[in-house]
């Protein structure tokens, strides 16, 4: 055996010359590998979510084939590994209940295996913190390789975006104004190539991410997945992850403290998706960085909109792309003090670097930071007696006179009662009244679902209306638009002040103010709450592991024992 790089944890199984290596080596071989790859060269596994249940995934295996590729070039040897892949489209309850089983999937999977470096296939909005979230916990060498959006929607002339047409469809059937037919008719015209949603949404939100943090290469985030250069940007992570195994170059040395930062700042400036900020901090957490909602806030506040993309806007991803991508918009906050410019990124190169050549080909699509698209981009924190540890709303998805609002309490006490309700010709409520929904945070649900973008009632709808207040535990799809109040904390199944709230109460929003209050006495509270109990936990199964550890939502929704990581140590073996 040569001696090519002493630092692999691989050779800890293929490198010995007794049995175990024997046994190691030769039960490889019966795939029809040759003995020379097991000569100390670097092992790259593919981590792969491919799965035909998770549609955004399902042309993962052409991406796998060409890192494998781009490792083989580079003397590498690639070995491609299944781990549970999250799919938004069909799982139920919600894939944000099973982020972290797959995240532990991800790390005892890297770590039980003869692993030098990763390379992770990302796609679907929960396959990437989830992805990310195991493999910082090992803190390997790591790229993250996104599948890419889909093409544009196209329905009778006009362009339709995943997730923000379906809200505005559905809406449009409830009032009349589109038939049934039409509705089904707009489907395959909605998702009509490979890859994920095409909005700005949370997977092209977590897509833009990776590339902000400098766990991707530049472009990872917009190049369409049927465009052949994303095959060329998977070829190109595999000869990379080779190098950055040589280099011995880890995630710790690229997820830093200054990398989220700039992360917060790029997610304001394309208008991303509120689950960023579950996602971000979960992960920062697994790589001992502190993150919290009040970075968030501080980091995100005067950061503008550049990024003209449904749901706050007009364009779509593809647009996106050919209009410069990312690079155009991290240059942006370069040049305006916005951005740590000596951030490391897995090229090799600084962030700065990396971006600063980069050309806006279309000011409509990526506007200028000094005329943005929107003046406030970022993600604000509400915190008040509804929300003491915090609330948060996407002000460019928001209806601005509404930013500030007081207004009628109409409470619904979980999903069921809402969708028993909300279109009840007497359900007493108008355009001034603020809709509460419970019971949908991490242990409510459980989960924490996306409902918290709740459809108004039909009566109002028909009256011409398209936002109200919102205010809930829940979280929504980043595909969705409206004055929405989200992730409430604590939720109301633990006990939270949301769990208290009746019909009625007048409730307070205050965004520029930061503050979302509930206008009762504190001492009509403490009487509501002696006589609140705790809905009973699932009896068993994950369900019930998920209910008992995971954190609230302004900790990230991570399990309260897998915070921090354990680093790469080869496990003993057994004999």
């Amino acid at each position: 055996m040569s001696e090519r790089d002493p630092k692999n944890r691989s050779k800890e199984w293929f490198g010995t010359h007794g049995k175990d290596g024997f046994n190691h080596r030769s039960w490889m071989k019966n795939q029809g590998l040759p003995h020379h790859l097991f000569d100390g060269r670097p092992v790259i596994g593919i981590c792969n979510t491919w799965s035909e249940l998770t549609p955004c995934n399902a042309h993962f295996r052409v991406l796998a084939e060409r890192v494998k590729r781009g490792v083989y070039e580079m003397g590498g040897f690639p070995l491609e590994f299944p781990v549970t892949s999250l799919g938004e489209t069909l799982m139920r309850p919600t894939t944000m209940m099973f982020r972290n089983l797959a995240s532990m999937d991800v790390e005892e999977s890297i770590r039980a295996n003869p692993l030098d470096g990763v390379v992770l296939l990302v796609g679907c909005d929960k396959t990437t913190p989830s992805l990310l979230m195991g493999a910082a916990s090992c803190n390997l060498p790591t790229i993250a390789v996104s599948g890419g959006p889909m093409l544009n929607g196209r329905w009778r002339g006009e362009e339709i975006g995943s997730g923000t047409h379906v809200w505005k469809f559905d809406e449009m059937v409830k009032t009349g104004d589109l038939t049934l037919a039409d509705f089904m008719d707009a489907e395959a015209c909605m998702s009509r190539s490979i890859g994920h949603c095409m909005t700005m949404g949370t997977a092209s939100t977590m897509a833009s991410m990776v590339e902000a943090l400098g766990i991707g290469l530049p472009t990872n985030a917009a190049i369409p997945a049927a465009d052949s250069r994303r095959n060329v940007l998977a070829h190109m992570a595999g000869r990379r992850i080779v190098e950055m195994v040589k280099e011995d170059l880890r995630m710790s040395q690229i997820l830093t403290r200054e990398a989220f930062e700039n992360a917060v700042r790029v997610n304001g400036a394309i208008g991303g998706s509120t689950n960023a900020v579950v996602h971000l901090i979960a992960i920062a957490g697994r790589a001992g960085i502190k993150l919290d909602l009040g970075d968030w806030d501080s980091l995100g506040r005067e950061i503008p909109c550049l990024v003209n993309l449904m749901p706050s806007g007009q364009y779509l991803m593809e647009d996106f792309f050919y209009a410069g991508g990312l690079p155009v918009v991290i240059k942006e906050l370069g040049e305006n003090g916005a951005l740590n410019k000596n951030a490391m990124t897995v090229n090799g190169e600084k962030i700065w670097d990396n971006v600063k050549d980069a050309v806006c080909y279309n000011r409509d699509v990526i506007n200028s930071y000094d005329s943005p698209f929107k003046d406030h981009g970022g993600i604000c924190v509400l915190q008040g007696n509804l929300a003491p540890n915090g609330a948060v709303i996407k002000p460019s998805a928001a209806t601005p006179k509404l930013m500030q609002h007081r207004g009628r309490a109409v409470v619904f006490e979980d999903i069921d009662d809402y969708k028993a309700r909300v279109d009840d010709p007497d359900l007493d409520i108008d355009e001034t009244c603020v809709m509460v929904l419970k019971g949908c945070g991490p242990r409510g649900y459980p989960g924490f679902s996306e409902v918290g973008n709740m459809t108004l009632p039909a009566k109002i709808l028909k009256r011409g209306i398209n936002d109200m207040v919102r205010v809930s535990d829940a979280r929504m799809s980043g595909t969705a638009y409206g004055t929405v109040v989200l992730h409430t904390a604590p939720e109301a199944a633990a006990g939270g002040p949301l769990a208290l709230v009746r019909n009625g109460d007048m409730i307070e929003l205050d965004v520029a103010g930061r503050r979302l209050h509930l206008d009762v006495s504190d001492e009509e509270l403490e009487r509501r709450r002696a006589a609140w109990q705790a809905p009973e936990p699932p009896e068993r199964g994950y369900a019930r592991i998920y209910h008992d550890h995971v954190l609230q939502a302004d900790r990230g929704c991570d399990f309260d024992f897998l915070v921090g990581n354990s680093g790469a140590a080869v496990p003993r073996e057994s004999h």
